[in-house]
């Protein structure tokens, strides 16, 4: 598994986004301010209670029997409470009056293992299956899911979104790219898979049905009209052809009797159905439909003439400009709201919406592939996310860090000081009475 050394790229993109985001700001410093009156509120306190010990025990040494004993063991328990918690809280951050001792400054010394220790827990008690599963569970995601997007308005919301991502998506593409894995996907496909075969079959099916008489009708009525317009240009090229020998009178009669059987011919193929030559053109095409499905010598001629033809660049380039009338279709069908393609879209989330709503089957199952992927999204990936929060928290400065969550928790953990004071001295002049009161 990668992304859980600390030298990876996620390691690295890591610590520079936590670098980066992790910054000093005014907010804090607002919060220091009043750290640091919550500071010398404790401190004042601590002040307050030696006061109250110096003069209790002034009025003890005066000879001031009975209250001073207990107002003087109160405040110096408080004193010692005060101090004991000043201690703790400073050790958090600092080495209490810069001195080095053990088990000082924790946050500042101890934020690597702290982060290692942060990943480990999230990791162990959130980063599970069982966890994420229970959770998904409980939030009944698809029945939600259904009941909002019954909601013509929000699935028109969903239709305009998925739109613009559309639109966003095919402005990034670049054109020559997609056209390159187009005409490659295509040539590919086209030579991978045998036509000829295919071809006999339809041309079979055409001419078992008679569908193929049309284009005989159309063909043969389209070389009628060119015979007519175009007889001087026929027999021009019969007299053209004869030998040199022949008197010119010979060669003319002969170019007017073919370009007369020549109409009468295609005149009486057009007309007559049941001509002789209609039936050849049937027997011609059904012979080649069949040798198109086995003869092997038919069937490499056209792949060899399909070939060819993929190979010729007009092909390529019709081919490769397929993806620029695609392209144009399909923006042209995200930016009109009344287009087939969003208006399918729009019913197709709505049917979907009301099906999620109300058919507890679905529910299940999208409940279960939800489920699925999100448990293999943290079994499979829990080291990069944990990684995640152990490289952040290793890119903070040490002392910055320090002084950062100081301004975010110091203020209440002056009041442990307080607490620490006020606690101290009920304990001190608990004991300080029962003591007096045992041996009385």
């Amino acid at each position: 598994m990668t992304g859980t050394g600390t030298n990876t790229p996620t390691a690295r993109a890591a610590r520079t986004a936590g670098a980066a985001g992790f910054a000093y700001t005014a907010e804090d410093e607002e919060r220091r301010r009043g750290v640091r009156r919550m500071k010398a509120a404790a401190t004042a306190l601590l002040f307050l209670v030696a006061v109250v010990y110096a003069l209790a025990t002034w009025a003890e040494a005066s000879g001031v029997t009975g209250w001073p004993g207990y107002v003087a063991a109160a405040a110096e328990a408080g004193m010692v409470g005060a101090l004991a918690d000043w201690f703790a809280v400073t050790a958090l951050f600092r080495r209490p009056m810069g001195l080095p001792i053990p088990h000082t400054a924790i946050i500042p010394t101890k934020k690597d293992q702290l982060g290692e220790s942060l990943g480990t827990f999230v990791g162990e008690n959130f980063l599970s299956a069982d966890v994420v599963r229970v959770r998904l569970r409980a939030l009944d995601v698809a029945a939600r899911l259904g009941t909002w997007m019954a909601e013509p308005a929000h699935v028109d919301r969903v239709t305009a979104e998925l739109a613009t991502a559309l639109r966003g998506a095919l402005t990034v593409l670049r054109d020559a790219d997609v056209q390159a894995v187009v005409g490659e996907a295509i040539t590919r496909r086209a030579e991978a898979v045998e036509i000829a075969p295919g071809i006999g079959k339809t041309l079979d099916r055409v001419v078992a049905d008679g569908a193929h008489h049309r284009a005989v009708d159309l063909v043969c009525a389209r070389a009628h009209d060119w015979l007519v317009t175009h007889g001087d240009s026929v027999m021009d090229a019969v007299q053209g052809g004869a030998p040199g020998w022949t008197p010119r009178f010979v060669d003319r009669k002969v170019g007017e009797r073919v370009y007369k059987e020549l109409l009468r011919f295609v005149t009486e193929v057009r007309d007559m159905p049941g001509h002789p030559a209609r039936g050849a053109i049937d027997r011609f095409l059904a012979d080649f439909a069949g040798d198109l499905q086995a003869d092997t010598d038919t069937r490499a001629r056209v792949e060899r003439l399909k070939s060819e033809l993929l190979a010729r660049p007009e092909v390529q380039d019709v081919i490769a400009s397929a993806w620029a009338s695609i392209r144009a279709m399909i923006m042209s069908a995200a930016e009109d709201e009344n287009s087939e393609l969003r208006l399918r879209a729009r019913a197709s989330l709505l049917s979907l919406g009301v099906r999620l709503k109300t058919d507890t089957r679905l529910q299940g199952k999208v409940e279960g592939w939800l489920e699925d992927a999100a448990a293999y999204v943290v079994t499979t990936y829990r080291a990069e996310i944990t990684s995640l929060i152990t490289d952040t928290v290793a890119s903070w400065d040490a002392d910055q860090t320090s002084r950062k969550i100081e301004a975010h928790i110091g203020r209440d953990l002056q009041f442990i000081r307080i607490n620490g004071t006020v606690v101290g001295a009920l304990a001190g002049l608990v004991i300080h009475t029962v003591s007096h009161s045992l041996g009385g």
